[in-house]
């Protein structure tokens, strides 16, 4: 989809609160108060099209003075949907200016909630809908606010193009991402916009002494791959942000198996990874001025004679030992090798791991807020700033010693399943014994990385969750434009 400044095609989308009547449209306006066919309500959408219409469609905001970026998000994304049944591929957005509200993050917010209701993932199907694609979208905007429009608009292209890779990757079954295609999708995508990757297999893996990693990995024909990704959009002098995704491509739960249905999405294990390498594609598609790292230990967790068994006890890469609890809790053994390795070879000065780590965490929250604990309270602040910037729900966990320590071990140095509850946190916990005293967040998408059924402005499958909170998080809320 194209996003642009100016017209496109004869169709004008027409955004109105509640009882407003549109300039130009009093007429209709009317008409469609007197049928009460549109009142302006939050999401509501009046098309008006056709040889003998007025070739508009109005949109509903809710109250003035209620409005922000998710509002307009979820109205576009109706919007789209009615555009899609009408067969219409180019259209004008005429954008309003709101007191309340940001006028170049009310077109960001526009834009991504048209392109919302177009994506689809449907590659697989033999026979796809035939529909035509709104590919086209003219902003008509104020006299004067083209220099933060225009740049705003290209800021959120880049943007939705790392979403897109996320949920593409996501959406892809086991047979075609493993941890090579995935590696080498990271290299095909980042490469050309500037990322140096560098994949690491087996016997580098074994150098690096990633034995947590290695024991997970061992069940599978598959061999693992460590994706480091790094881009330097800073100064050379600069700290270094680090990203770590969870990569278990399939996951099968080992030999504490899963039951069949459990099984059936487990190709999206790898959520984590796919939203920090989508994450990297949307800052440095926009050249963000800082520099990134980005860490995935990708493997299978599968079953064979050599898989790791309940009740092993194994060295990670740090030298701790943890004991194997239960071999379904295998993200956590991964990322313990990940983060450490980020933490210490890497040079970066914080972490953010995600990770699709628990089902404690929709038993909690659903599908609907992220999970997230920290061990620094103000990079927490700025976490979650930056999730509400992008519109992606978060809430943070309580990080008690209480449950730090029931994370330790008595055969081991720690446990990777826990009993007690706060499976969630204890999760997270878990983690923090591998930062090396980095400032670190962790955020559980397991609820949120995928949908079985649509929410609002997201459809069954992959979201994209946590691309754009990554994205705003590295780019710094300091360096939001507004206008």
């Amino acid at each position: 989809m194209n996003f642009t400044i100016g017209t496109k095609g004869d169709i004008r989308i027409v955004p109105v609160t509640k009882d407003q009547v549109p300039q130009g449209l009093e007429d209709l306006a009317t008409f469609l108060k007197e049928k009460k066919l549109f009142t302006g309500a939050k999401g509501e959408v009046y098309a008006d099209l056709g040889l003998k219409g007025h070739n508009v469609v109005l949109v509903g905001l809710g109250e003035q003075g209620k409005l922000d970026e998710e509002v307009y998000r979820l109205s576009f994304y109706k919007v789209g949907k009615e555009l899609a049944k009408a067969k219409v591929t180019e259209v004008t957005v005429d954008l309003p200016q709101h007191p309340e509200l940001c006028y170049r993050h009310a077109a960001m917010a526009a834009a991504e909630g048209l392109y919302q209701s177009v994506y689809s993932f449907d590659k697989y199907l033999t026979t796809k809908e035939d529909k035509a694609v709104l590919n086209e979208v003219g902003f008509k905007i104020l006299k004067g606010k083209e220099d933060k429009v225009a740049p705003g608009l290209e800021e959120i292209s880049n943007i939705i193009s790392g979403l897109t890779l996320a949920r593409n990757l996501v959406n892809e079954p086991a047979e075609t991402i493993y941890p090579a295609t995935l590696a080498k999708a990271a290299e095909e995508a980042l490469t050309p916009l500037g990322v140096e990757v560098e994949v690491m297999g087996l016997e580098q893996i074994k150098e690096l002494g990633m034995t947590a990693f290695l024991a997970v990995a061992r069940g599978s024909s598959k061999e693992p791959k460590l994706i480091v990704m790094r881009y330097k959009g800073g100064k050379a002098d600069d700290e270094i942000i680090g990203l770590v995704g969870k990569g278990l491509t399939y996951d099968s739960g080992g030999y504490a198996i899963k039951p069949a249905g459990g099984m059936v999405t487990m190709h999206t294990d790898m959520g984590g990874a796919g939203g920090v390498i989508g994450a990297m594609a949307a800052i440095a598609g926009n050249k963000v001025e800082r520099n990134v790292t980005a860490v995935v230990a990708s493997c299978e967790n599968m079953i064979s004679g050599d898989a790791y068994k309940n009740g092993d006890i194994i060295k990670a890469m740090s030298g701790k030992t943890i004991e194997i609890g239960n071999t379904d809790a295998e993200g956590r053994v991964t990322l313990a090798d990940a983060i450490y390795y980020t933490a210490t070879k890497e040079n970066v000065s914080e972490i953010i791991d995600v990770a699709t780590l628990t089902g404690a965490v929709i038993v909690a929250l659903g599908s609907h807020y992220t999970g997230a604990v920290t061990n620094d309270q103000a990079m927490m602040d700025k976490v979650l700033a930056a999730s509400k910037t992008g519109g992606e729900k978060l809430w943070q966990l309580p990080s008690d010693d209480i449950y730090r320590d029931m994370v330790k071990g008595k055969r081991a140095d720690l446990l990777n399943s826990v009993k007690g509850g706060a499976g969630s946190i204890t999760a997270g916990l878990f983690l923090e014994n591998f930062t090396e005293g980095k400032k670190w967040v962790h955020m559980d998408i397991a609820g949120t990385s995928h949908m079985d059924s649509p929410s609002g402005y997201l459809t069954a499958g992959a979201t994209g969750v946590p691309v754009k909170t990554l994205y705003h998080y590295c780019k710094g809320e300091e360096n939001l434009e507004c206008c």
